[in-house]
């Protein structure tokens, strides 16, 4: 079956993104350039662009033009690596700005994921990732205060938490349970992100562990969907009875 005329132009154009002909930061011809060049209408040229859009290849700037998308950065789900190490390893250069850091009372969602007890204190630190100058994800950690106290002494816009984990409290990120979806980002998710809204971010929430089973960290978080892309290796079949899904309880607006 032929293939719509705006679906060859797309293919066309991601063709030339692919092969590094358009470059990640380059500015597409004119729509009457890019009607010229493929023989097609402007319609044409616009539907073909809608969808790079959609599947994040470009951007458009209102009054400036359409631009090749920044490269997506793969992210695994398979290691467990703290944000700044797994980027740092990728040759990105990795900022963080604390957006809020301070100790919270433990509700019912909380008191649950890090087993303790309803009320008791929990560390909230809640940061801005910033990946190649530009705001990447936003990553909200709870970690129960008796396991590491003092620990909002440290700078984080500067450390890595699992470094201070790991080296202040002998506490070493060893397995995690996660889920991954998808959402609509909130306006404040949107504008600390410098997305347009409404715009979709992948969500993750993690629960991490100790090599002795005790959690030490839950953690929300919200990725740029035009920015990372998730994956992993997977088996024909668990390599254990005990390796079964269990669904994260989500925190709703009624905790």
């Amino acid at each position: 079956m032929t293939k719509a005329l705006y679906q060859q132009v797309a293919n066309s154009i991601l063709e030339q993104i692919q092969s590094g002909e358009l470059q990640p930061g380059a500015r597409l011809p004119s729509e009457n350039a890019l009607s010229e060049q493929h023989r097609v209408g402007r319609n044409t040229i616009r539907h073909a662009l809608s969808e790079l859009t959609v599947k994040g290849y470009v951007e458009s700037v209102q009054g400036v033009g359409t631009f090749v998308t920044e490269t997506l950065f793969p992210k695994t789900v398979e290691f467990l690596y703290g944000f700044s190490q797994e980027m740092a390893q990728r040759g990105k250069n990795v900022g963080s700005k604390v957006i809020e850091a301070k100790i919270i009372q433990a509700d019912p969602l909380l008191a649950r994921v890090l087993r303790i007890q309803l009320g008791a204190e929990v560390v909230f630190l809640n940061r801005l990732r910033i990946v190649d100058g530009k705001p990447a994800a936003i990553e909200r950690a709870y970690l129960p205060h008796t396991f590491c106290l003092g620990i909002l002494e440290h700078d984080f816009s500067q450390e890595s938490l699992y470094d201070v984990l790991a080296v202040q409290y002998n506490m070493k990120p060893d397995h995690a349970e996660q889920e991954i979806g998808a959402e609509i980002a909130t306006p404040q998710v949107a504008a600390l992100m410098e997305l347009s809204h409404p715009a979709a971010v992948l969500v993750i929430h993690r629960e991490t562990r100790t090599a002795e089973g005790r959690v030490i960290e839950y953690v929300e978080s919200e990725f740029r969907s035009d920015r990372f892309r998730f994956y992993t290796n997977l088996k024909a079949s668990a390599s254990s009875p005990t390796a079964i899904f269990q669904r994260f309880p989500i925190k709703s607006e009624e905790e």
